[in-house]
């Protein structure tokens, strides 16, 4: 039996073994809980607000960041949700600085938190069921609580102990860059423990070697994408998918220390992907679903623009980034962003759940995009006059 399959296969009774302890001391199943949808794309969904200004004044910013998230934070399914869509709003939500709004949306995290018991999904080795943890270890770093450690913990040193597989990646989709090396990077970042590097490391090697265009300088969804072509004949470079790489790579370069030898080279991906992302910005500021054909594109595609953004912002906010090339960048894609939030804040134009660039429609509103804002727009608050 392959190593890696007959290590999964050791974990998944260990975990099973755990799961049905857990079930007697009442901590729910998730592999049981029922998905909510993420979002929805009404026919009409009223008017674009008109009250929002693009000026990287506190307030400004502000207000636009509380709209989006009030909106959102009514709108939560009733049932406690773990899948990746919601992980990224999770993230959002605790990116929002507590002078914002006090502490509505980190109590609100908590009480999600709790809920799932602060565990991660079902999946033993998927990337998707452990983004969730991202929150759970913000929670953790806030509170010292370690309800809110311990699953996650147990979760990823059973992972690190698993062999690799040599016929598929780990993180096999770009996307896996945004779920799971952040919360390594977390571990890392609280327990002193390099394992949690290294092993992040090793993964993030192998999955840039395979995705990751020398020449383009932005990553393939994943191996099915390197001979498809957009209909002016460029390879497919998904906006969303290189704005989870972008995302992850700022999170995991926010926890790595200053004089990590790991560091250069995640802050040299950094700069090679934020320059090829600003030649292909919008005159509106935006990005389109597919990055190297906007023209097959009319309307923008907010989740992916808004990581960029995050991205781009966290890079000049961190002098890894010249603010004289991006500033004016990220001041225009917010600008283009805040043109896609309605009266009630609903943020629209953002692309359903998929894995490749999708015509949208201007009211289309999903988790994972909102997270994404929320996180663009902290990340633009924090150093806002």
């Amino acid at each position: 039996m392959n190593g890696r399959i007959l290590s999964a296969c050791l974990c998944l009774s260990a975990f099973t073994c755990a799961a049905a302890l857990a079930q007697q001391a009442g901590v729910p199943d998730l592999s049981k809980r029922q998905t909510a949808a993420p979002g929805d794309a009404p026919a009409d969904a009223g008017p674009l607000a008109s009250d929002l200004s693009p000026a990287m004044t506190k307030r400004d910013i502000a207000k636009a960041v509380q709209r989006v998230a009030d909106w959102q934070l009514q709108r939560l399914p009733a049932e406690a949700q773990y899948d990746w869509t919601f992980a990224a709003l999770y993230a959002g939500m605790m990116a929002v600085p507590t002078d914002v709004s006090g502490d509505k949306y980190r109590t609100a995290m908590r009480r999600i938190g709790d809920e799932l018991a602060w565990q991660p999904g079902p999946r033993i080795l998927h990337a998707d069921d452990q983004a969730v943890s991202q929150m759970y270890l913000e929670q953790y770093m806030l509170t010292k609580d370690e309800r809110m450690l311990a699953p996650t913990r147990t979760r990823m040193d059973a992972e690190i102990s698993t062999a690799d597989d040599g016929t598929k990646p780990l993180w096999w989709w770009c996307d896996a860059l945004f779920m799971a090396p952040p919360v390594l990077a977390d571990l890392a970042a609280i327990t002193h423990d390099d394992k949690y590097w290294q092993f992040m490391d090793h993964q993030w090697h192998i999955t840039d070697n395979l995705l990751y265009d020398k020449d383009e300088h932005l990553f393939s969804r994943d191996l099915t994408f390197m001979d498809k072509r957009e209909r002016n004949g460029r390879r497919i470079f998904w906006s969303r998918g290189n704005g989870w790489v972008m995302a992850g790579l700022v999170r995991v370069i926010d926890r790595m220390p200053a004089d990590s030898p790991l560091r250069a080279k995640y802050v040299a991906r950094l700069q090679q992907m934020a320059a090829a992302v600003i030649k292909v910005q919008g005159a509106d500021g935006l990005w389109r679903p597919g990055l190297l054909d906007p023209d097959s594109y009319p309307l923008p595609e907010i989740s992916g623009s808004a990581f960029i953004t995050y991205a781009l912002a966290y890079g000049v906010n961190h002098k890894l980034l010249p603010a004289a090339t991006y500033s004016p960048v990220i001041h225009k894609a917010w600008a283009g962003m805040l043109k896609h939030i309605f009266a009630d804040g609903r943020l629209g134009c953002i692309q359903p759940v998929g894995a490749a660039p999708a015509p949208l429609s201007q009211t289309s509103s999903y988790v994972y995009g909102v997270g994404a804002f929320l996180i663009a727009g902290s990340e633009m608050y924090s150093t806002a006059r």
